[in-house]
């Protein structure tokens, strides 16, 4: 005889984590089309050729990795869940994923042409630094354990992005394309939490293991790391040598690296933090976002008011050795 199939109860939560996550998700909801990319089209047309290159070709690989996590990344970490409102905040962030990978393609519908865009997805469907990273992930994805599953995750979300969020950050900085870096000020609200989320899941599963195991799969974690971070001078240098900009993007991966290893629990590698970083990237990396009238935009009087920001220390989660 089969068993009962079991209706979710969010009135007996096991993990309070799940359900602070979840209300947090949910006040954050935003689409892309509710922000006026069109009104960056001055700022657009006054970076030269250059620089649209560069912004278009961070903007693809944004797209393929966002497109990595929502097709395969959740529905990968979703079999290892430890209960059904852990699924439940899986599907919020695979669904978000998803918004993210379509907000790029608003951007290039308001900025390049349509034989530009062809351009941007051929240089992003067979770029070998670029296609390297996706590959190694969703190969992890693929045929990894439940926790090598959560720490590409982890690595993907806080940072492997950051190469192609510094570009629009740094131009925020410089008062342009600031529509453009709302959409990734966003994005970056939500991946701060999906990397601290899944993040604190991915510690209660390592606290599970032996001494011996939690040496052996740390190892591990920091070999991926490297590998992961030689690959990326590589990408870095490909976008940014031409503009000078490769020693600066790089500081802020390594800022970004150290950030991930924190979520997953373990120490910083790398001797960058936040004060060496461009303080002018730095500044746009704030979860907070602009108070856009989003709604209005779009022909509707609802106006979406600030959502609260989330601070640097909201998702921080420590264990002791008895949990």
């Amino acid at each position: 005889m089969e068993e009962n199939y079991t209706a979710i109860n969010w009135n007996n939560i096991e993990d309070q984590i799940d359900k602070a996550t979840w209300e947090k998700l949910t006040e954050q909801f935003w689409l892309d089309t509710r922000i006026p990319l069109s009104n960056d089209l001055a700022d657009w047309r006054s970076l030269t050729d250059e620089d649209r290159d560069i912004v278009s070709k961070v903007f693809g690989g944004l797209t393929l990795l966002d497109t990595l996590q929502s097709q395969d990344g959740m529905s990968s970490l979703k079999k290892d869940v430890r209960s059904q409102h852990e699924k439940a905040v899986m599907n919020n962030i695979e669904f978000m994923e998803s918004v993210h990978a379509k907000s790029y393609s608003s951007i290039f519908s308001t900025l390049n042409t349509p034989s530009e865009i062809d351009d941007i997805f051929t240089w992003t469907n067979n770029n070998e630094v670029l296609q390297y990273k996706a590959n190694k992930i969703n190969s992890i994805y693929q045929n990894g354990k439940p926790l090598e599953k959560k720490v590409a995750s982890v690595f993907l979300e806080t940072f492997l992005f950051y190469s192609g969020f510094y570009t629009p950050l740094y131009w925020l900085g410089h008062n342009k394309l600031a529509n453009v870096a709302e959409i990734i000020k966003l994005i970056l609200r939500d991946e701060s939490v999906h990397g601290t989320y899944i993040g604190y899941k991915f510690q209660l599963g390592f606290n599970e293991l032996s001494e011996t195991e939690q040496e052996d799969f740390k190892n591990w974690v920091y070999e991926l790391l490297y590998d992961l971070y030689e690959n990326e001078e590589k990408y870095t240098a490909l976008l940014y040598d031409k503009v000078g900009w490769t020693e600066d993007v790089l500081t802020f991966l390594r800022y970004n690296a150290n950030k991930a290893l924190m979520n997953l629990g373990f120490d910083p590698l790398f001797p960058d933090n936040a004060d060496d970083v461009n303080p002018v990237v730095m500044n746009g990396i704030s979860t907070s976002t602009s108070n856009h009238d989003f709604f209005s935009q779009v022909g509707n009087g609802y106006l979406l008011g600030n959502v609260e920001a989330m601070s640097d220390n909201d998702y921080l989660f420590h264990f002791d050795d008895e949990n």
